[in-house]
């Protein structure tokens, strides 16, 4: 079993920049698509970005394309998410997720992973 934890939350203003983490234990990442979402009060929860189960490929939600980066660091077994250009739609709690079943087609889909981690608030206020 995967677990995953992530950290680095906070309140930022619109424009800024903030880097979340999800640290993986119980297994390396080889092997397991790995992927953020998101829920905003009131909606439903978003996929944001993700990789395949190869690594080799990365995927972004429409709304975050270009101003979002997933990364990995193979060696700390840790999965990031660089936020940039931060807007106030941007504000959610944003989930870390890991499957070992996740096929190309439904990398985008909440239900394809098994683990998940608790969350981080991120804010994006003035």
């Amino acid at each position: 079993q995967v677990q995953l934890e992530e950290s680095g939350g906070g309140l930022v203003q619109p424009g800024a920049s903030l880097r979340v983490s999800c640290a993986v234990s119980g297994r390396t990442l080889n092997g397991y698509a790995i992927a953020w979402f998101r829920q905003a009060p009131g909606k439903e929860r978003e996929f944001v970005a993700g990789y395949s189960r190869t690594g080799g490929y990365r995927y972004y939600g429409d709304s975050v394309k270009g101003r979002f980066t997933i990364s990995k660091d193979n060696g700390k077994n840790t999965v990031y998410l660089q936020m940039d250009s931060l807007k106030p739609e941007d504000t959610a709690v944003y989930y870390c997720a890991a499957g070992n079943r996740v096929i190309t087609s439904s990398t985008r889909n909440q239900e394809a992973y098994d683990s998940w981690g608790q969350g981080t608030q991120v804010s994006v206020s003035s």
